[in-house]
């Protein structure tokens, strides 16, 4: 299955899911409290009000060695959404990518999400775990704050705790 084919099924619209394709094509579903869903609110609004040069893009696909992965917030430069526009899926990953680690998701699973995102040209990888830690990863590693933004991650923790 290619991405155009899960956007275009009117079957897999409006589902309550995160949809992504594996490297094979076939698609894998990550269920999303309403919880998950406020964080992602707070988080696309605490970037869009920190880091204006840009665009927030919520459930952003980006086409990987792996498959067609979805990150939960992105953040794009306008030099990036300038070159890319809004191509479904990325061929690049926007510059900051942000995922929200759901109870389902593996430790296993986040590092191989960063590792695919920074492979495809993300300067920063966040994993945000519900309102209690954000792991911030560049391409040399795990980082104590952000290149963006001094003191970001703080007022993220801040701004979606329980």
């Amino acid at each position: 299955m290619e991405w155009s084919d899960v956007i275009n099924n009117s079957q897999l619209q409006n589902l309550p899911f995160k949809i992504e394709l594996n490297k094979y094509g076939k698609i894998l579903m990550s269920p999303a409290s309403n919880h998950h869903r406020r964080i992602q609110g707070r988080l696309s609004a605490l970037l869009w009000n920190n880091m204006p040069q840009g665009e927030i893009i919520t459930e952003c696909s980006v086409s990987t060695s792996d498959g067609v992965k979805v990150a939960h917030v992105v953040w794009a430069s306008t030099a990036f959404i300038t070159e890319h526009g809004y191509t479904t899926p990325y061929n690049k990953s926007p510059e900051l990518c942000v995922e929200i680690v759901s109870p389902s998701n593996s430790r296993q699973e986040m590092a191989q999400k960063t590792e695919l995102y920074l492979a495809k040209g993300a300067q920063e990888v966040w994993v945000v775990y519900e309102g209690t830690m954000v792991e911030i990863f560049d391409h040399s590693g795990k980082r104590e704050h952000s290149q963006f933004s001094q003191g970001l991650a703080e007022q993220v923790l801040a701004a979606i705790g329980t």
